[in-house]
């Protein structure tokens, strides 16, 4: 094998693909270097670790599946970001099988700090969207929030109800939906 010169970025990108083709439990360094077509060497130089290589694989299609560009008229309405988030877990689940369920929840189980330190990170920054989207949200009724019930607080039950879907593999929003024109609109 040669020592070619790699990015992380290319690292990250072959092993999302090597996931795709053979499944989560073929991912260790001595996979993805031959993937990469270079030594275990070289993949060492940017991961000192198969957890440390799939925290950062995990954050990298966290962000593939929920990265929208801020422009998104979506983020704009409640309902039709709820909806937007929905098809990108279906989407999620279809590329990556397995990923939501096995691997990235598991995280947030098990006393991997920087596994676990990613998970939330990136959960948190889907929690920050809703909250956002539901303070900006003109159709929400001016009294919906206020300082005994906050955007925040909705938010967090919302999201616990986006990660049941999720285990559940439902991707229908359509409850969900009813639940926020009901209560907020």
């Amino acid at each position: 094998m040669n020592n070619i010169v790699i990015s992380k970025e290319e690292i990250l990108h072959t092993t999302r693909e090597l996931i795709m083709e053979q499944g989560w439990s073929e991912v260790n360094i001595r996979s993805v270097a031959a993937a990469c077509g270079v030594s275990v060497g070289s993949i060492y130089n940017y991961f000192s670790s198969k957890a440390e290589l799939v925290g950062a694989l995990v954050e990298n299609v966290w962000y593939e599946v929920f990265h929208h560009s801020p422009e998104m008229e979506v983020m704009q309405d409640t309902c039709s970001c709820l909806s937007w988030i929905y098809n990108r877990l279906e989407y999620g689940c279809r590329q990556y099988p397995g990923f939501f369920s096995k691997h990235s929840l598991r995280f947030m189980q098990e006393e991997k700090s920087d596994g676990k330190r990613l998970m939330q990170h990136t959960w948190q920054h889907i929690l920050d969207k809703l909250s956002a989207v539901l303070k900006h949200d003109p159709k929400i009724r001016a009294d919906a929030f206020d300082e005994n019930f906050s955007a925040e607080e909705f938010a967090e039950i919302l999201f616990s109800l986006i990660l049941a879907a999720l285990l559940r593999q439902d991707f229908d929003p359509s409850a969900v939906l009813k639940l926020v024109r009901k209560t907020l609109y």
